[in-house]
């Protein structure tokens, strides 16, 4: 045999440092991956700021549509 080839280093599993430094990044992804998810869920969830002019008109329909019903009963009445 030659000095260059080491059969115990060819083809050996990656020592435990390396696992554990592989699952960290590994769970770095993940948890970046769940923190943009989330963050564009709840952005596409998240309801509008209540419009002061929509609940205006609201209120004025409503109050017309009574002014109309007083006008009906009293035309029939």
């Amino acid at each position: 045999m030659t000095e260059d080839f080491k059969p115990e280093t060819q083809g050996a599993a990656p020592s435990s440092g390396a696992k554990v430094g592989r699952a960290v990044i590994y769970f770095g992804f993940v948890v970046v991956a769940a923190g943009i998810t989330y963050a564009v869920v709840r952005g596409a969830l998240a309801r509008p700021p209540a419009d002061p002019t929509a609940e205006r008109i609201r209120v004025l329909i409503e109050e017309a549509n009574r002014l109309l019903k007083e006008l009906d009963d009293k035309r029939s009445g």
